[in-house]
This record gives structure tokens, C-alpha cells and sequence, in this order.
């Protein structure tokens, strides 16, 4: 039997995983590092990473693509050679947030801003 050689630390919450995590292939390959997680708001549940590959691309696995979310590491469910076949993350409308103005402002529809 195979042992994980990689350092993964404890698993966490999809939405703890931070920004420049290493992502991992099933076969054991640093393919990357997070970009950005993608969560589905509405339905409370991971659409996807978005990957920085090591060659400075960004790519997108979906949800089912992604085995374990942990500490020191994200780990996928397909190999290194599936991972340079991903495609590139769609283009978003923005996320938006609540502002800090004021009353008059939140009054005229000025109380959100694009994060």
C-alpha cells in the first residue's frame, strides 16, 4: 500500500482554505496553488477552485474534482495530466457587499459597492 507523502494537516471547511494553499493531484504532483474559492452562496456548498497553475495559469476544478480540503493543502481527485486539461475560470459579474454610507446613501440605492 501507498502512503500520502505530502503534509496536508488536519482537514478544514472548504471556506477556511486560504488563498495560496498548494493544490496536489491524485498522483501526488504539486499542480498549483488556490486562487480563489468558489462558493455557491445560495445553496451553502463548493462549486470549485480556481487554480494558479506553475506555469501562471488559471484554471477551474469543479466541486466533484476535489478530493480533501485540508490545513497545509488541497488535494484533487484527478491526476496531474487531467489537471493541465482544465478550463479557464469563467468570467464572474462581481461580487458585491454591503457599504459603509449613510443613511441618505443606503436611501438612493448607493448602500453596495463591488468588493
Amino acid at each position: 500500500m501507498l502512503w500520502s507523502v505530502i503534509d496536508e494537516g488536519a482537514a478544514i471547511h472548504y471556506a477556511a482554505v486560504q488563498r495560496g494553499t498548494p493544490v496536489y493531484s491524485s498522483d501526488e504532483v504539486e499542480v498549483g496553488k488556490v486562487d480563489e474559492v468558489v462558493d455557491n452562496y445560495q445553496e451553502h456548498i463548493l462549486d470549485g477552485f480556481v487554480i494558479e497553475t506553475s506555469d501562471r495559469r488559471l484554471v477551474f476544478a469543479d466541486a466533484p474534482e476535489v478530493a480533501r480540503t485540508a490545513e497545509k493543502a488541497v488535494t484533487l481527485t484527478i491526476t496531474a495530466a487531467a489537471v493541465a486539461e482544465l478550463p479557464a475560470p469563467e468570467k464572474a459579474a462581481g461580487n458585491f457587499e454591503p457599504s459603509r454610507g449613510g443613511r441618505i446613501s443606503r436611501m438612493l440605492g448607493g448602500g453596495w459597492r463591488r468588493r
